[in-house]
């Protein structure tokens, strides 16, 4: 099970992340910008943003770390049971919802990490 403090963990290997809160709950931002964010909700899970089409392939893979509920109904986020997924699958969303919110100086910062 992943808990919140590992996905800190590994959204912090991401420049210019800070934990924050959003619709106060913990959240992590990127410039400013939320890309993924703790629920309470009834459901519970965490908010990862993503692309429609990359939403509607997890949805439709049937895997069940992912759901959405009408309130994100053409939202470009999915939900994820943290209990459900592994590690390293949610570090790979977790950077991809990062690019999608970071700005284009700050993705140049991780492509010159890579390298």
């Amino acid at each position: 099970m992943v808990t919140w403090e590992q996905v800190v963990v590994l959204a912090s290997a991401l420049p210019c992340v800070e934990e924050s809160t959003s619709y106060n709950t913990p959240a992590l931002k990127v410039s400013g910008k939320t890309f993924a964010r703790l629920r309470t909700e009834a459901e519970g899970a965490l908010v990862v943003m993503c692309g429609l089409d990359e939403k509607e392939a997890l949805l439709a893979s049937g895997e069940a770390p992912f759901f959405t509920t009408d309130h994100y109904h053409g939202h470009g986020s999915i939900l994820v049971h943290l209990e459900l997924i592994e590690e390293d699958q949610l570090a790979e969303m977790l950077e991809d919802a990062w690019r999608i919110k970071a700005p284009s100086k700050v993705r140049k910062l991780r492509a010159a990490v890579k390298h």
